[in-house]
Parts: structure tokens; sequence; C-alpha cells
């Protein structure tokens, strides 16, 4: 840790003023007794030797820069700089110089004065100077100037004198007529001299320099100056373009002189920085930090100035929703709101706010839900661009809008309808613009971002409403792909029988949406042939895995309504057909799907897969899959492992009941065996459990026996008297049962609760009438076993009937399981 974080690259200025890669190494700050003083020290990482011995002197001003590098000169004009591949190790040697020096860390720069060799290099500057005497304005000083411009860049001090004089007298006007001389005599070596000019100033990263040089009679001839770089055999032709090629629109008229005037000055500065320029080196980024700044600053003022001019904006929505607009025009209408728009990106969260909330005021979710449905492919493009601008500020904003929309008898004009059908429709072999949408639909309807407001309803308002009015158009695609699964269950009409289910889901749709959901799968209406389920179409692949993608998300995230659907359109069973696609990715996608139900861990969810028994695709993969040792066979593995130690029990079942025999003979993974022994230790329990409470009733009447035998001795005759009654008792009642064997129903015998049992024959007095009562009770009595003994009715424990239900229904669950669906 500690060798990566003073890990640095030695970096020394060559007379061409490049910076010359010196070696990679490890910095450290030690007292160097031949120095007299601290030090930096870099040794090479390759070999340790010395790459740098550099005494750290009170006198000797550091620069640090961008975090990772620090910058400084030693005598006889030799500049160095070390750069640091983290921040952490600069900002360590950054304090140890500042310590040495007695600095404040905070500080980027550690030394204001002049130091000796700038004396040198300038001595006709006195040190109570505050400016640069810069030469005479002159073609023959050309070169004297450019020397003084290049060489003072490596100084911040010398950089704010050269700035300063060059305010102060005029000097950039000066030198742009120099330049206008030079062009007109075919001066290169002039111009050569220009360009380095012109360039060290830009340098300078002084705004008020700009403001001189980026004016409207000066920008053209600072654009001149820089198309004669020397490194070129023939110089640029940046003018030309800026004035002929490069054509300012007015998608409406500008009235405003100075906002017109601005945003020219923006484009050409623009221009400038990333076309003329030279990508800036790492020590020269900063240099033209203020040339961003300006840029910055110029694009909020244009963003404020068109925002104030409600006419202006008011009249742009106008055209751009007017049926009447040429597409041309419309065009343009509709690149100028994406250039706003990216344009506001430079406000601040303040001022972006107000900026968006006057673009929705003037109606711009209207007016893209038009734009978006047209088919010019620019304009779509475009739309796209604004309206993910408008859901990255504010979904919210966007779902108010959608739910306010009039529920009219099409819904493919709702607004959420329109994307998902730019993205069913996107013609991009790659699917770039589907992938860009289906983020904003994830966005919109991700509840992590609905507001809580204070009925908080806006997470099952949207919801109901997207599920009711979109989630169909969604998908489509994926239904019409499956419509025709060859494996579903059923009758031998099963692989047409979903086809009328597939026509209903377009019930609502405009034909367009119907002829391409069932161009996707190649069939046509009425054809009595149908094409394979699974699409071979890459293309078509990708789309699905979106969709996909997008309904993964939902039931990680939609608990009650994505489930419902999922219910009602079977959509599970669907998914899975593409577990036979030759795509790997969407077969993936497909799995994952499942992965994520199974893992909410649902009971209902579980119920419909054993129900539709919806593991037999995924088996049927893993088994056509072979021996290949890849992605999709570690992830249907994973699944099954996931399974076994959730014990999640009903799964587990159903998955031994009826596929162990296929899968017993994969051995290279323990999972299956796991599954088998988490199925055994489960039976188990359920046999003891039921072997616990379902003792017969002998062994229970020798117990309660007993408990009566260890009661009182004085309650032994009483227990006598009791005896002889009970064997009354059942001679009586053999008697009445051998004269009613013949009449009596069997059904009703065995539908009886059996509630004589606990009739307590110890009675005071057995009258005729009361045992012929007892005697009518008995007759609903089960044929077997025969009647217990009195003495279970006097220990009657209430749990026993409760108990006895919840193993009958516990028998009932268990016996599907023990009815294999496959067989050897």
């Amino acid at each position: 840790m500690s060798d990566t974080r003073r890990r640095v690259k030695v970096y020394t200025l060559n007379e061409d003023r490049q910076w010359d890669d010196r070696g990679t190494g490890h910095v450290s700050s030690t007292f160097v007794e031949r120095l007299k003083g601290i030090s930096l020290l870099v040794r090479a990482e390759s070999d340790g030797s010395l790459l740098l011995e550099s005494k750290i002197s009170p006198n000797t001003a550091y620069q640090k820069q961008q975090d990772t590098l620090i910058v400084w000169s030693e005598a006889d004009n030799y500049d160095l700089a070390l750069s640091f591949q983290e921040k952490a190790g600069c900002d360590e040697i950054w304090e140890k110089i500042c310590q040495v020096q007695g600095k404040d860390p905070a500080l980027d720069i550690t030394q204001d004065p002049i130091d000796e060799s700038e004396e040198e290099r300038f001595e006709e500057i006195p040190e109570t100077s505050h400016l640069v005497e810069l030469p005479p304005c002159e073609l023959s000083r050309l070169e004297e100037i450019a020397d003084l411009v290049t060489s003072v860049l490596s100084s911040p001090i010398r950089r704010e004198k050269l700035a300063l004089a060059l305010m102060s007298e005029g000097y950039i006007k000066k030198l742009l007529g120099l330049f206008r001389v030079c062009e007109d005599l075919d001066n290169r070596e002039g111009l050569h001299h220009l360009y380095e000019i012109v360039r060290g100033v830009l340098f300078l990263n002084k705004a008020a320099l700009f403001e001189v040089m980026f004016s409207d009679d000066c920008i053209m001839d600072v654009v001149g100056c820089l198309e004669y770089d020397p490194a070129l055999v023939q110089p640029k032709r940046h003018r030309e373009f800026l004035t002929k090629t490069a054509k300012f629109k007015e998608v409406i008229p500008i009235t405003d002189s100075e906002l017109r005037q601005k945003i020219h000055q923006t484009y050409r500065v623009q221009y400038i920085q990333d076309i003329i320029l030279p990508t800036p080196s790492v020590f020269e980024e900063n240099f033209l930090s203020t040339l961003t700044s300006f840029i910055f600053f110029n694009k909020v003022e244009i963003v404020s100035m068109l925002q104030e001019d409600e006419k202006f904006l008011t009249e742009v929505f106008a055209q751009l929703t007017d049926e009447a607009t040429e597409d041309s025009k419309r065009r343009e209408l509709v690149n100028f709101v994406k250039e706003f728009c990216a344009f506001s990106q430079t406000l601040q969260p303040q001022n972006r706010d107000a900026f968006f909330k006057t673009l929705a005021n003037l109606g711009i979710l209207p007016a893209l839900e038009i734009v978006m449905g047209m088919d010019d492919l620019q304009v779509r493009a475009a739309a796209t661009d604004i309206f993910s601008y408008l859901v990255e500020f504010s979904p919210s904003m966007v779902r108010e809008f959608v739910m306010q929309e009039p529920q009219q008898t099409d819904d493919d004009v709702l607004l959420i309808n329109v994307v998902i059908k730019q993205m069913i429709c996107d013609s991009d072999p790659e699917l770039g613009g589907a992938v860009q949408l289906m983020g904003l639909l994830r966005t919109l309807i991700d509840p992590e971002n609905m507001l809580a407001s204070t009925n908080k309803t806006e997470k099952t308002e949207f919801l109901s409403f997207f599920y009711k009015y979109c989630m169909h158009v969604l998908t489509a695609p994926l239904l019409a792909n499956t419509a025709h699964d060859k494996n579903s269950k059923g009758e031998p009409g099963t692989e047409t029988a979903h086809k009328p289910e597939c026509f209903r889901l377009y019930g609502k749709q405009r034909s367009s949406l119907i002829i391409l959901c069932l161009g996707l799968s190649d069939l046509q209406e009425g054809s009595a042939k149908i094409n394979p389920v699974c699409p071979d179409n890459f293309q078509t692949a990708q789309l699905l895995a979106l969709i996909l993608e997008l309904l993964t998300f939902c039931v990680e995230h939609h608990t009650y309504h994505i489930k419902t659907y999922i219910m009602n359109k079977d959509l599970l069973r669907r998914v899975l057909v593409l577990m036979n696609s030759k795509h790997t990715f969407l077969a993936l996608c497909a799995l994952r799907f499942m992965r994520r139900i199974i893992g909410l861990k649902d009971e209902y969810y579980n119920r419909y897969i054993i129900k539709g028994n919806l593991f037999e695709p995924v088996i049927n993969a893993l088994l056509d899959n072979g021996t290949r040792y890849n992605l999709l066979n570690s992830a249907i593995i994973e699944l099954f492992e996931f399974i076994k130690v959730e014990d999640v029990k009903s799964l587990i079942a159903h998955i031994v009941d009826n596929f162990y025999k296929a899968l017993e003979s994969i051995e290279y993974v323990q999972t299956f065996k796991g599954l088998k022994g988490r199925y055994e230790q489960e039976k188990d329990r359920q046999s003891q459990r039921l072997s616990r409470y379902r003792r017969d009733a002998r062994s229970m009447d020798e117990d309660e026996e007993l408990w009566f035998n260890d009661d009182d001795d004085d309650d032994d005759g009483e227990a006598v008297e009791k005896s002889r009654m009970e064997d009354d008792f059942s001679d009586s009642y053999g008697k009445y049962m051998e004269a009613k064997k013949g009449a009596a129903n069997g059904a009703n015998g065995a539908n009886n609760n059996g509630k004589a049992a606990v009739i307590p024959p110890a009675s005071p007095a057995l009258t005729p009438n009361n045992s012929s009562t007892s005697s009518v009770k008995t007759v609903a009595l089960p044929a077997t076993p025969v009647v217990k003994t009195a003495l279970v009715g006097l220990v009657d424990y209430p749990d026993d009937e409760d108990e006895e239900d919840e193993d009958e229904e516990e028998e009932e669950e268990q016996t599907p399981r023990k009815r294999p669906r496959l067989s050897s």
C-alpha cells in the first residue's frame, strides 16, 4: 500500500518546452547529509538507481496541480515535475514540502516572490516592477515576443505579470494587426511566430484577455493566427469553415442582438477549444481552465436570456406541435430544444429546476408525445434525448403528466406507450436507442424515486396505471414470440390455443403495432403454418432480452402488481419457452427472470411453478447442455443450489418427486444429492410427527390405565364398579349392533364423529331409556375401531381433534408428491 501511494513518474522540461519522462520510481523525503537538508529522493522501481535527488529549498516555488502533480524550477532553467499515482502520496509529499518552507498545505503555490533564476533571465525587470517590459510590436520583433511568451508559461508569477502587461498596453490588437500584415505579405515565418504567441496568450488563462481576443472584431483574426501551426505543411482553413460551412440557423428569429452575438461567440470559442487547440498534456490542462469557465458562463447566460423571452419559447412549441409545420422545419425546432436542454446542464440546481418547470408549463411533454411518434429518425432521436433530460431531472413530473392524460380508446397515444413503441421499433441493429429508452422506463417505474407525499399515493396510482394501460404493450413482442409453445400442456390443439389471446392483447392497438409484433416472430394473420417459437433473429433476441430485463426489475421492485400480471398471463411459462433459444444470452435472461421469482421465496409463486410444472424447461435445458461447462450450466445449478440452501420445502419436494431420476446422474456437484437429502430429512420429520400424534387406541388405553392405577387406594371400590358397568355396556352395545347389522348403513356409520365414545357410562342410574338413548348415538360410530372404553371419555384432550385435522391435511398435501410425473 505504501509503495503504491509513493509511486511517481519524474519529468523534466526540455529546450523545446516539452516534458521528458525520466523514469518511474518511489519517492521519499529524508535528510541528506551531503545536501545539508531535507531532500526529495526518487529511486527507480526497476533497479533502485537514483532518479532524483533534490533538496527542498526554503526559497523555491513549488506548485501543486490537479491533486497528483508537483512542479518546481531549479537553477539553470531546470524545471522538474513529479506525477503521483495516487492523490494520497501527493498530499503527503506536499505537506512535507510545506512543513520545510513553513507554508500552509492548503495553498497550491508555496512562494510568491521571483526566484533567482527568474532575475537572471529577466535582468531588465526590477524586483519592484509589477509589469513585464514587452518588446515593441513590430514584425522584426515577433521572434523575441514569441520567446518571451513561451518562456513564462512555467511560472505562475511571470504569467501573471505578462498578462498585466498585455492588457495595459492594448498589445493584443496590435499583434492581430501584424497578423493581417503578415498574411498579406505571405510571411510564413512571422505567421508561425504569431501562432506561438497567440497559443501562449491563451495558455496565460486570463479571462480579461479572453474578453478582448473573443470580441467580434478580434476572434476571427485569433482563429486565423491558430491556422498557421509550424508543425503543419499547409495551414488549416478554420475561418472558411466558420464563415461558410457552419451556418447559424434561427428556427425562430432572435430579435435580441446581444443574445445573437453571445450565441455566435460561444460556438466559435467552443470550436477553438475542441478543434483548433491541440489536446493539452497532463501538465497543461489547468492552463485552459479559464477558457472552459468562459464557455460555461456564456452558456448559462444564453439559457437565462432565452428562458426570460417567453414569447420566443411559446412560438417554438407552437410550431413544433403544428401539423402544418414542414418536416425540415420541425427537425430544426427539435434540434434547437435538444441543444437548449443540453445547455441547461450548466445551470445551478435551483436555476435548472426553474428552467425545466418553464418548459413543462410551455407544454414540452405533449410536444414530445407528438414528435416521438413521427417517422423521421433524426426527429425521434433528438426527441429521445430531450425526454431523457426530463426524466433525469424529474421522473415525478413525467409520471404526473402521464396519469393526467385523458384515457382515450387508443392506448397508443399515451406518452409511455409511445416510448415503449419506439423501443420496440428501434431500427438500429445494436438497439442503441432501445437500450436508452429501456433505462428511462426503468427510471419511471422505479419505486425508489417515487415521492413519499402526504397521501403517499404516487407509487400505487402510477403502478396501477402502468399495469393497466402500458404493460400489455411492453410484453406484446414477448407474448407474440412465445404464443405457440409446442411444449405447453393440454389438449392436442394447445399449439395454437394461445393465438386468440395473442391477438386479444393488441385489441386496443393500431395495426402498426400488431404488424410489428407479429413480424418479430414471422407470423402472418390467418396463416396455417407457424414458424418455430424461439426467434433466430439476433435483433429480435436482443429486444426480448431488454424486455425480460425490465420485467425482472419489476419482479424485484413491484410485489403485488407484477405477481398478479404473471399469474393472469401465465407469463413465466411463456418466458421459459425462450430457454430453447439458440442465443444463450436470451436463455440466460429467461432463467434470470425465474431466478428472481424463486428468490422472493413467495409460496404463491412456488405453488404457481409447481402447478404449471415450470421446472421442466429448465431441467431440459440443463440436460440438453450436456457436459459443457458454461454460464448456462452454472446459472441453472446456482438456481437449484439456492433452493437447497434456503430449504424451500415445497419446491424441493416437487423437484425430487418429479425430476430426481433425470438428475441423479449429475455428480460433479452435490446440489441434487443435497436436494434429495433435504427431501428425505423432511420426510422423516413428517413421519415422526405423525407417529407421535397418531397412537392406536390400545396404547392410549394402557396409558390411561396406568394413570388410574396411580390413584389412591380409597378409589379401588369405585374403579371395580366402573369396570363392571363397562362390561355391561359393552354387552348391551354388542347385542344391539348384531340386531341392527343387516339394516344399518355403513356409510352413515363411517361419516359420524363418534360422540357416543365420550358418554360416561358411570352414570348413577343407567335406565333402559338412558341405554336406548346411548345406543341411538352409537349408531353413527365408525365401523373401526369399536368403541373405546369409558376411560377415554374421562380424559378428553381438547387438542386431539385439531391435531388430527392438521395431520389429515398434511397427508392430503403429501399424497400428490408421491406420484412422480417422469418415468425413468
